[in-house]
């Protein structure tokens, strides 16, 4: 069954001064990454390290999603929603692209973190991609489950994203503003694209089961995959005076520099009501304000 209207993205909840539906472009940023210290906020290790596994999947992930997106572009029969789609390809081809960068960086200085890459290569690969021998028909059905899991994805990296934008304890835990700016200008276009992943699951499936077995599958997967990250970027780093915990995670969360789990909590339930659209969280024209000013993003315009 194919759902053929096409809620707005990117509008946000009503609010004046909110710029209403954009034109979603990837900008292609360009970062130096030369002497970037593994503790980017010198003082506070656990979050760092918390935060760095973005870049443990995000190259992964994002190319992922760049090859489903890539095979339900011929599928989707509204016009707006194909546009919206490009642009969120787009853009999620540059944020694999940055984050490699960073990850590229740091197996040059000698983090090794080349088991956990496979593992993540084989979950796309084998438990999320195509099997051999499937009918025309079981390959949409993975397809559009494919797109459903990106949906509950894109649910909590747009909650990062806005999390990121608001979070003033980072500004004051002197962090290298080179990932600082990679962090929110890559969580303004989170913000900005927030709703496409789940309008093209909504194109395809208007269902609610599904819509709720994706998250239901998602949550505890990035759970365990981002508490096995930040265990790699601990044990790579050479200094010993920290404990990756959940008490140091709920501590560093509390002081502001980690997203707390109350706000990742009702970020989830949100999901669940049947009524639920992503223009209705964050806000559009704060992504906008803040890509107007990140030296990346800038500087990619010129």
């Amino acid at each position: 069954m194919v759902n053929k209207t096409h809620p707005a993205a990117g509008v946000a909840t009503a609010d004046a001064t909110e710029p209403g539906p954009v034109a979603l472009q990837p900008r292609d940023v360009q970062f130096d990454w030369a002497g970037l210290p593994l503790r980017w906020m010198p003082d506070e290790p656990v979050a760092s390290h918390i935060l760095s596994v973005l870049h443990l999947l995000l190259p992964e992930g994002e190319t992922w999603f760049v090859k489903v997106f890539k095979d339900a572009l011929p599928l989707i029969t509204d016009d707006r929603l194909r546009e919206d789609v490009i642009g969120f390809i787009g853009q999620e081809a540059m944020h694999a692209s940055a984050h490699q960068g960073v990850l590229d960086y740091y197996t040059s200085a000698g983090v090794d973190t080349s088991r956990y890459i496979r593992h993540v290569q084989w979950l796309f690969a084998r438990i999320l991609g195509h099997r051999p021998g499937m009918t025309e028909a079981a390959q949409r059905e993975l397809l559009i489950e494919q797109v459903s899991i990106i949906a509950a994805i894109e649910h909590f990296t747009a909650m990062m994203g806005a999390w990121v934008l608001d979070a003033t304890a980072l500004d004051a835990a002197s962090p290298d503003p080179r990932m600082l700016d990679l962090l929110r200008w890559h969580g303004s276009e989170e913000v900005e694209h927030r709703a496409v992943a789940f309008d093209v699951m909504a194109h395809f499936d208007p269902g609610y089961a599904r819509r709720a077995r994706a998250l239901l599958m998602v949550a505890p997967l990035l759970t365990f995959l981002w508490a096995r990250g930040a265990k790699y970027f601990a044990n790579a780093d050479k200094n010993h005076d920290f404990s990756m915990s959940w008490s140091a995670y709920f501590e560093a969360a509390k002081r502001g520099l980690l997203p707390a789990p109350g706000p990742l909590g009702k970020c989830a339930l949100r999901w669940f009501r049947r009524d639920y659209h992503p223009s209705q969280d964050y806000s559009t024209g704060k992504a906008v304000a803040y890509l107007a000013t990140s030296p990346a993003a800038r500087a990619a315009e010129h």
